[in-house]
């Protein structure tokens, strides 16, 4: 099995002739065969990034390698990353089935048995014109495309824009499922944190352009606490520790720390919990906002 690596070198993007950065000197690497989750605010550049890694866009800066090529205008390169965005790619006036055989000639090994699965788990009404159906089902269907192509590097942008629950817990599903069969890379960019937070094995984050977490899941998870308790025993016990975030009831309070907790008795009153990742992912925003 070959073990490709997508690598964003120094790349930066501005807009409105320069004077707006949306990237500011990103650098990261995807590795195979993993499910990273990116996140951030609207405007930090998420969307900005996975269009550039396409080469729908370009960099004012820096460069996006596979492998050590350079993806700009490199067909072998790009056969290799598929990018599902919200941006209507399609003809608006086909039919769901003609623009499905369109995707099989373009791609050699897409998977039709998985895609006729998906359409009926789906309920997809492969009749229906692009542009007639809802915002939910035109997201179903670029999912079924996006899970079926032979591509290595899977960039999901807001994949469940418009999905009710029921068809949010198929694409989860069917995603992990896909992922076990035919292992490759996810990059799933989405608002909804708490339902992808045990599917994620690593987490990028980007605020106002530039990238403040870049770490697998489990080490996040592994240094990442909610402290609650009456707020002078918290604040006592919190001392000197790196704090993201604090919560305030009454007389009680939560501190949001990162960082290995100190060596020292947990006070009686106060409880000590692992943060969820969605809890840290909104406290390191409000926290660069504030910077």
């Amino acid at each position: 099995m070959t073990m490709d690596k997508l690598e964003i070198k120094n790349l930066n993007r501005n807009f409105k002739f320069g004077k707006q950065k949306v990237l500011k000197n990103i650098n990261v690497s995807f590795l195979s065969n993993k499910i990273y989750g990116l996140f951030g605010e609207n405007g930090a550049g998420k969307s900005t990034l996975m269009s550039i890694i396409a080469d729908y866009n370009f960099p004012t800066s820096g460069e996006v390698l596979l492998d050590g090529e350079n993806v700009h205008d490199n067909d072998n390169a790009l056969s290799k990353i598929y990018y599902m965005n919200q941006n209507n790619m399609y003809p608006k006036n086909e039919k769901v089935a003609k623009t499905f055989k369109f995707v099989q000639s373009m791609y050699e090994g897409y998977d039709v048995n998985l895609q006729n699965k998906l359409v009926k788990e789906f309920q997809l009404n492969t009749k229906s014109r692009f542009n007639k159906l809802s915002t939910g089902y035109k997201s179903i269907m670029k999912i079924i495309i996006a899970l079926c192509v032979p591509c290595e590097f899977i960039m999901l942008d807001e994949p469940t824009l418009g999905l009710d629950a029921r068809n949010r817990d198929i694409f989860y599903r069917e995603l992990i499922e896909s992922y076990t069969d035919h292992p490759r890379t996810f990059v799933i960019s989405t608002h909804i944190i708490e339902e992808i937070d045990k599917l994620v094995s690593d987490v990028v984050m980007i605020n106002n352009g530039k990238i403040i977490l870049n770490d697998s899941a489990d080490n996040i998870r592994s240094k990442a606490y909610s402290i609650n308790g009456p707020a002078d025993l918290v604040d006592e016990y919190v001392h000197g520790l790196d704090i993201i975030g604090k919560e305030s009831l009454g007389q009680y309070e939560t501190g949001h720390i990162m960082g290995r907790l100190p060596e020292k008795e947990i006070p009686s009153g106060v409880e000590v919990n692992k943060m969820e990742l969605q809890k840290l992912i909104v406290n390191l925003m409000d926290r660069s906002e504030g910077d």
